[in-house]
């Protein structure tokens, strides 16, 4: 499931609880639902070519998908920090597996 209204987004933007690294920004709170959904902020800021924007996109909902049972009943707003492309696609994958394992505290 996706986040895709501007107050399902802000829900989570005003109560949140938030982790971060170097490619991501995951913030979070807890829908009350039995499963997780998603939604992705990654501005022109990030990168400017839309080819690299989509490529992180496609990346973040993949890894949430494969790894799905690590968050349960919480809204996640993932924001890309800075771009990557396949040679650290790997790296921002494994990153993102850590803050999701993070931001499921949140959920208690």
């Amino acid at each position: 499931m996706r986040l895709l209204k501007a107050d399902e987004f802000s829900s989570v933007f005003s109560l949140r609880c938030s982790s971060s690294n170097d490619f991501f920004q995951v913030l979070g709170r807890p829908n009350g639902l039995d499963h997780a959904r998603l939604g992705l902020v990654v501005g022109k800021k990030t990168d400017k070519r839309a080819v690299g924007r989509n490529y992180i996109k496609r990346t973040v909902r993949e890894t949430f998908r494969l790894n799905a049972n690590k968050v349960t009943g919480i809204d996640l707003v993932v924001r890309a920090r800075r771009p990557f492309g396949r040679k650290e696609g790997a790296a921002a994958r494994e990153a993102l597996i850590s803050l999701l394992g993070k931001i499921h505290k949140c959920r208690k």
